[in-house]
């Protein structure tokens, strides 16, 4: 998912089948139907402005071309899931829309998304023209897609150079006792070792997930049943938090976090590390100079990131879904088409800071720097893939949550022990649906 803005709230119940009624916005006042599509976009960019700004040029283009004219709404991520499932049940939605790709199975099974099968693939291109790594997080294994790639993303370790510099610190950490030891070096002088975003719910599932693939832990069973409380489970989830609670490296104001301001405290000189989705873009509009940071594969326990244990990232990044019963599919698939094409993902993905998952486009020399070549290399080689479950979205939020209530109790000198950890997420594993 898009580097993540303020995290879903609220409990979300996406067990029932929900089917949806007449969705999609793409006949006009008018009865042109072929004539307009309305599309929900992603808050990508360092603000909804900074997306309508890049958007806009593009779907005027489209329209140019096609004759078909996008009407644009840039969705909060806070507003984003809960706007989609409104949609699914009311009718008034989009023709087209943008899902993290970590929903891709959770909102397929509503039924409200057209699925991608061979006929519709066809359509944009072709199935082919995509990487596996972002095809894996398209919807549930054995289905039809419930949507497309648009732009990739993974996580990095980004650090202050000059931090880094000044604490004496030679190189950059590649495991996490490096992590930690580089920290305690950084944290001083009302400086910090590390930011996270205690209260964002997908960041802490995406960060814990990751250090439980470190510990061979999955969070669901392989028939799909919620697996929390497993020992892997619970040393991911402390090891986390641990960073605040243990070795005194993270703010404790950060377990408040919630709206970037980790990548703030970054630019601005008060962390000395970051691991974060492709963040250049916020750098930059806080005035840091990419000379001043540097950037390596997020850590693992033996230094070299790969497959299993040695998982450094989830694979992330955004996808496009299509409503079914749009009133415009013939315009939809174009202008998917348009979007997937090798020209709109070298612009936009170069604009986001993102990787195309469309293969021609990641080849152009854009995406060849050292930045985004460690996200690249990371999407190919050391990320998995979230579990695509119908209720995906539901360990996020009480998963997330659980993590959260950690980092506060963490932030207040409470005591993080792997009793308490397992108790918050036992209550966790309760409260998802029974199958």
């Amino acid at each position: 998912m898009r580097r993540i803005r303020a995290a879903v709230t609220g409990a979300v119940t996406l067990s029932l089948a929900l089917t949806a009624s007449a969705c999609g916005g793409g006949e006009d006042g008018g009865g042109q139907a072929t004539k307009t599509l309305t599309y929900w976009a992603t808050n990508q960019g360092s603000s909804l402005e900074v997306d309508k700004k890049v958007l806009q040029p593009e779907l005027d283009e489209f329209e140019r071309k096609t004759g078909i004219k996008v009407n644009l709404e840039v969705v909060p991520w806070s507003d984003l899931l809960n706007r989609i499932l409104t949609a699914t049940t009311s009718g008034q939605g989009p023709d087209v829309l943008n899902i993290g790709n970590t929903w891709s199975a959770s909102l397929q099974a509503t039924g409200a998304l057209l699925p991608w099968d061979a006929k519709n693939f066809e359509a944009i291109g072709g199935k082919d023209r995509f990487v596996d790594s972002a095809l894996g997080s398209t919807g549930a294994p054995g289905k039809d897609p419930a949507a497309v790639p648009l732009y990739s993303m993974a996580y990095a370790l980004y650090y202050n150079k000059q931090m880094f510099k000044d604490a004496g610190i030679a190189k950059p950490p590649t495991t996490w006792d490096e992590v930690v030891a580089a920290g305690k070096k950084l944290s001083k002088d009302g400086k910090w070792g590390i930011g996270v975003e205690g209260s964002n719910l997908s960041n802490n599932i995406h960060q814990v997930f990751v250090l439980g693939k470190q510990h061979g832990a999955d969070f669901f069973t392989a028939d799909g049943k919620p697996d929390f409380t497993s020992d892997s489970a619970v040393a991911a989830v402390k090891q986390y938090v641990d960073l605040m609670a243990t070795h005194k490296i993270v703010a404790p104001g950060n377990a408040e976090y919630a709206q970037n301001q980790s990548l703030s405290d970054f630019a601005k000189d008060k962390t000395g590390m970051v691991l974060w989705q492709t963040p250049s873009q916020t750098f930059a509009s806080q005035g840091m100079s990419e000379e001043e940071w540097g950037v390596v594969p997020a850590p693992v326990p033996s230094g070299k990131p790969g497959t299993g244990t040695a998982t450094n990232s989830m694979v992330a990044g955004i996808n496009m879904a299509v409503f079914k019963n749009t009133k415009n599919l013939d315009g939809a698939l174009k202008f998917v088409k348009f979007m997937t094409s090798d020209e709109e993902q070298i612009a936009l993905n170069k604009t986001y800071g993102s990787v195309p998952p469309v293969k021609a486009a990641q080849k152009d020399a854009a995406f060849s720097g050292p930045s985004l070549a460690v996200i690249r290399d990371t999407l190919a080689s050391s990320a998995a893939a979230l579990p695509q479950v119908p209720e995906e979205s539901q360990f996020e939020t009480v998963v997330g949550t659980a993590v959260k209530e950690l980092f506060a109790d963490a932030a207040a000198g409470r005591p993080v022990t792997t009793e308490s950890v397992k108790a918050k997420l036992d209550k966790a594993q309760q409260q998802m649906p029974k199958k």
